[in-house]
């Protein structure tokens, strides 16, 4: 096997042991914002492809305020629920624009944003909500990799007519992250169309409320 399948191999492995922000990792205590974007880096490091690359700044927490994506601080502290709403941001834009990412994180801001600590008891939290995705996510990560893998697979067997080995390598390669591609292109299809019919309506609704 050569060393170039044996690092997709590992990736494929490493997988499995993609680290989140478990629920119980949250201070349950208010941040002041450099202690915010220290938390984020020390537990999302490894979500990091490059070393130098900023998971949080200062400048990016005053950007999504600005943009209400995220409630303004209370005294310059942020609670939990600032530091889930900016968990939820931080996984979201990855994938989606920040007009997407908004639009599906103001009913969770509008309906479960606790701005008083005496309320975070009353009904479900945002700590309840995330508790439950991060769940999910879990039992999903299995599913996911056992399709990337198949994905994988399917690759190493494409393109058997071309005789040149590192021709055949080359396109198998991009046969492989063609899949990914195409994979994450439909999905991202499908959210498109579900921010578009229920989440900008949601927006809609609260605006008119408003009036």
């Amino acid at each position: 096997m050569s060393n170039e399948n044996h690092y997709i191999e590992a990736l494929i492995a490493m997988m499995k042991e993609i680290n989140y922000v478990q629920p119980g990792d949250v201070p349950n205590i208010d941040l002041y914002m450099d202690q915010v974007t220290t938390f984020m880096d020390e537990y999302l490091e490894s979500s990091k492809r490059y070393s130098d690359d900023k998971l949080l700044t200062k400048t990016m927490i005053n950007n999504y305020t600005k943009n209400s994506l995220l409630p303004s601080p209370e005294k310059k502290k942020y609670s939990k629920d600032h530091i889930y709403i900016l968990l939820f941001i931080y996984y979201l834009k990855n994938i989606l624009s920040i007009s997407d990412t908004k639009a599906i994180l103001n009913p969770l801001t509008t309906h479960f944003f606790k701005a008083d600590r005496k309320k975070e008891t009353e009904g479900i939290s945002l700590e309840d909500i995330y508790s439950e995705i991060f769940r999910i996510e879990k039992e999903q990560s299995s599913i996911i990799t056992k399709d990337v893998i198949r994905k994988y697979e399917k690759s190493c067997v494409s393109f058997e007519d071309v005789e040149d080995e590192e021709e055949a390598a080359i396109l198998r390669k991009f046969a492989f992250v063609s899949m990914l591609c195409f994979d994450v292109h439909m999905k991202k299809q499908m959210i498109g169309k579900l921010v578009d019919k229920f989440f900008s309506e949601e927006e809609t609704s609260s605006k008119k409320k408003d009036n």
